[in-house]
């Protein structure tokens, strides 16, 4: 073999190696920008759910109020949540704001649960009920959301994406997490004395 031919070959190589790195670098940054729209999906769907339970919340925080108004702290407070829930934009602070109304409304039923004529009231049921199913669908929703979450944050971590990640200017996301909170909503609260 002369030296053009091992020239020829060494370009050739070097030429296959770099069109095989930019074929990776396109997938890669494929792979990632349709793992974020999944992302944008999933959490898209989320929000349908907890727009559903916003509208929920006025019903039971009357029922409640009729039943006992005397009760103004938890109310004002379930009301105020609501409204941070309704006028949060970005995900990361509806997040906090859909945790917080969370929170309130597990407050909420507790005081419920206090009040006899309120669980006996055949509306508050029905609130409840609703409640439920949707806090059920949020769950179901939550859990494919976190899944497209944990999968984009791992390619972002992983190299090339960490690489393609830095130049992008893309983030990891933040998994959603309404705590355990979200329990005392099916099952009424047991004292004990």
């Amino acid at each position: 073999m002369d030296i053009s031919s091992i020239l020829l070959m060494v370009v050739i190589g070097v030429m296959a190696a770099l069109a095989f790195a930019a074929y990776l670098l396109i997938a890669i940054n494929n792979r990632l920008m349709a793992l974020d729209a999944r992302c944008d999906t999933a959490f898209a769907d989320i929000d349908a759910h907890l727009k559903h339970r916003q509208t929920l919340i006025p019903g039971l925080v009357e029922t409640v109020r009729g039943f006992a108004g005397h009760e103004r702290e938890i109310l004002n407070s379930v009301t105020t949540a609501r409204s941070a829930a309704l006028s949060a934009a970005a995900p990361e602070k509806k997040l906090d704001s859909e945790n917080l109304l969370s929170k309130t409304i597990v407050s909420l039923m507790e005081v419920a649960e206090r009040y006899p004529e309120i669980k006996a009231s055949k509306h508050f049921r029905e609130l409840r009920a609703e409640l439920v199913a949707t806090e059920n669908r949020i769950t179901a929703a939550r859990r494919f959301y976190n899944l497209a979450i944990e999968e984009y944050n791992a390619t972002l971590r992983q190299f090339p994406g960490n690489l393609i990640g830095g130049f992008r200017n893309l983030v990891t996301r933040r998994p959603f997490d309404l705590g355990i909170e979200r329990g005392l909503i099916d099952d009424a609260v047991q004292f004990r004395f």
